[in-house]
């Protein structure tokens, strides 16, 4: 399939459209496989030093939109319908977070997504998600 957004595209539309989030992410790659980098600091760590929940949870939605995005274009109003997560195993303490995200299913109106995370450098997924999203009619 051939892309609507690439990986300058991709970085522009959440700087511009996510100001409040847009530094935290980095887009790497896009293609079959997209993927997104969580650069971790202080803010993404619970108690005993590892990445929360909540921010691989935002790695594995922000990852999934932006491949989505990257093959119908900059859709503003396509949004979370379901989401799964499994933490798998505990993230290394002081590294980023990679996200490694394939579209299963493109529709008209719903799209699937499946994220693989790792810390970076680890042969071994952190979490894993699943997400389902609703695209607007045009």
């Amino acid at each position: 399939m051939k892309m609507q957004m690439d990986v300058t595209s991709l970085t522009a539309f959440l700087a511009a459209h996510f100001p409040q989030v847009a530094g935290m992410f980095a887009v790497e790659a896009v293609g079959e496989e997209t993927v997104i980098r969580l650069k971790v600091d202080e803010s993404h760590l619970r108690p005993g030093g590892t990445v929360s929940g909540p921010s691989m949870f935002a790695l594995a939605d922000v990852g999934i939109y932006l491949a989505i995005l990257a093959r119908i274009g900059p859709v503003m109003l396509a949004v979370t319908t379901n989401a799964t997560i499994d933490f798998l195993r505990k993230p290394a303490a002081g590294r980023d977070l990679i996200a490694k995200v394939r579209v299963l299913k493109l529709g008209r109106a719903l799209a699937v997504g499946d994220a693989l995370i790792y810390s970076e450098g680890g042969a071994e997924p952190v979490a894993r998600a699943s997400m389902t999203y609703a695209i607007p009619p045009k």
